[in-house]
């Protein structure tokens, strides 16, 4: 199938560049923490980061800030943070594609003993992918989220984003 055929919608909402885009929070979430991300937190990335209003409020909200000031950020309009759940819920079968399509070409591996979903360094096996430029603020805004989210616990999270897991 040509591009030319593609919805934006199915160009954008793919598995494989959800895959990417799950690796590079993982990537920067790691950096930030001491331990890969538990598996929920995988659920949050693609409904944040393919939502346009809400990716714009991560881009805008400066990586020093922190969760709290994103999502006081995205209340300013209160029907960005109230409908966060529901799009992870509408979302699930995408990102859940995506972790597949990341575990398949192993950029992500899932650490079953502890629900972790680890992104693997690429170092020394394979040249990393690499997103067009006109993709390249979804990828800023996954490694942005993935700093935030790596010092909070699974409750502040939840708590912050109103969302349940």
């Amino acid at each position: 199938m040509s591009q030319a055929a593609l919805s934006e919608l199915e160009i954008i909402q793919n598995p494989a560049l959800g895959a990417y885009l799950l690796w590079r929070f993982g990537t920067a979430y790691q950096a930030a923490g001491e331990a890969p991300p538990i598996f929920p937190l995988a659920f949050l990335v693609l409904p944040i980061v393919l939502h346009r209003q809400t990716q714009q409020v991560v881009t805008s909200t400066r990586r020093s800030s922190g969760l709290s000031l994103f999502a006081a950020n995205l209340a300013e309009d209160r029907d960005n943070l109230l409908s966060l759940h529901p799009r992870c819920m509408m979302l699930r079968p995408l990102t859940l594609a995506s972790v597949g399509f990341g575990l398949r070409t192993r950029l992500l591996s899932l650490h079953y003993n502890d629900a972790r979903l680890r992104s693997n360094s690429l170092e020394g096996i394979a040249k990393p992918p690499q997103v067009p430029e006109r993709l390249r603020h979804l990828v800023t805004a996954s490694e942005k989220l993935g700093g935030w989210l790596a010092v909070l616990g699974i409750h502040d999270i939840a708590m912050t984003l109103r969302v349940d897991f």
